[in-house]
């Protein structure tokens, strides 16, 4: 069975068939030709697959980044950290990167923040000199941290998959984030020194202050995500629903850049996003079950636990594993096919949950700009108005840096565990 089903998989996905449509087909042949199962079965367990708790934040976190772009609050973001570093010597491209870190904390998606830094920082870049490669690569990668600063749409997945605490990953994930994000803004700083750029007039403290207060109202975002989650006022789930309404109520009351039309359009964006990470993750959930009842990861894991003793080893080998498939799956999918199955591995082999959540989502980050099918390519290429061949030239170089990143957080556990250890006392 095993030496149909993923044959005809790969086959699928090599062909450019819909992620979706490649999991539940292989699934539905494999079933009809090789299990007794009714097909009904497969539309049960896809179901099932998205009956989870954790999973319901997912649509809230994506409305509100949605309504954070077209409510202002992320111009006024970028207005604050451009008031805070622009001044330095190539303050854009550092404001570039620590605003996409910002964003991210607000979004959590990805994609969501390279449309809405990319339309807003690319062409300021590239007016003050920046090279089109530079600029386009670095709009493209700094976007990727959304994925593993909190509230991350694939950390809350790989909770939902594993079982392990999302307020934790939560907290994981910041200081691993930062760390991610530090990788990039050490290359911009070697990059400046080779390719001197602008210097604005710097922000006296009183144009500080007034960007501060001016965009006081976007940056309680995440105080108030993060703060209710590590103060116990609510739930990550909950979180996700206060911050649309108070996403909401910024946009429409207090800096009214949002209409009832424009209102429909966001929920209408918002509606279709969801239903394409939803179908994914309901397909992908019907293709673990059955490598499930197939006793594949059973199999697999007893295979690497008798060939690989060193918890070392085993990370190295999951970083191998994810940046490949990376390349060609979108980190949704990826989770919830690897995770439980690394997450077997792993616990027998002494490793922390939370340090091997944080490694697959910095591998998934970064897989989201690594070729061919890094989503943030293709995002970047309609943002920039580049090809898609001249963005992954212009990635190439921040894709050595990420991983440079990620070999820290792979190899320095307590980055990924001190914050969650010291806020939950474990």
């Amino acid at each position: 069975m095993t030496a149909f089903l993923m044959p005809l998989l790969i086959t699928a996905l090599l062909g450019s068939v819909p992620i979706f449509v490649a999991l539940g087909g292989a699934v539905l042949c494999s079933m009809l030709l090789f299990t007794p199962l009714d097909p009904m079965v497969l539309v049960q367990r896809a179901f099932a697959g998205i009956d989870k708790f954790a999973l319901m934040s997912m649509p809230f976190f994506i409305f509100a980044a949605n309504v954070m772009d077209r409510g202002g609050l992320s111009t006024r973001i970028l207005k604050w950290t451009k008031s805070l570093v622009g001044a330095r010597s190539g303050g854009l491209a550092y404001t570039t990167q620590f605003t996409c870190m910002v964003f991210g904390s607000l979004c959590g998606s990805s994609p969501a923040t390279v449309v809405a830094m990319g339309r807003l920082l690319y062409p300021e870049l590239r007016a003050e000199g920046y090279g089109q490669s530079f600029a386009a690569g670095l709009v493209t990668s700094a976007g990727s941290v959304s994925l593993i600063i909190p509230p991350s749409i694939t950390l809350i997945m790989y909770a939902a998959v594993t079982g392990v605490s999302v307020g934790s990953l939560f907290m994981a994930g910041i200081s691993a984030g930062i760390v991610y994000g530090l990788a990039n803004v050490v290359y911009i700083w070697f990059y400046l020194r080779r390719h001197p750029a602008k210097t604005s007039a710097p922000s006296t403290w009183a144009q500080v202050w007034r960007q501060t207060v001016e965009s006081a109202w976007s940056l309680l975002t995440p105080v108030i995500i993060l703060g209710g989650i590590y103060c116990g006022v609510f739930t990550p789930t909950e979180a996700a629903g206060v911050s649309v309404v108070y996403c909401l109520f910024v946009g429409m009351f207090i800096y009214r850049e949002i209409n009832l039309k424009d209102l429909m359009d966001v929920c209408l964006r918002s509606a279709v996003t969801c239903a394409q990470v939803l179908i994914l993750v309901a397909m992908a959930q019907s293709f673990g079950w059955f490598l499930t009842v197939a006793r594949i990861p059973q199999t697999v894991t007893a295979a690497v636990i008798s060939s690989v003793k060193s918890p070392l080893v085993f990370i190295a080998l999951v970083n191998a594993i994810l940046l490949i498939v990376g390349m060609f799956m979108e980190g949704l999918a990826a989770i919830v096919i690897l995770g439980p199955l690394f997450f077997t591995i792993g616990t027998s082999l002494g490793i922390d949950p939370l340090h091997l959540g944080i490694i697959m989502v910095s591998n998934l980050a970064l897989g989201n700009f690594t070729p061919p099918f890094g989503l943030n390519l293709f995002v970047a290429s309609s943002v920039t108005g580049l090809s898609l061949s001249e963005v992954i030239g212009a990635s190439a170089k921040f894709i050595l840096v990420a991983i440079g990143g990620l070999l820290v957080i792979s190899y320095c556990p307590p980055l990924s565990t001190f914050l969650a250890g010291w806020v939950y006392g474990s």
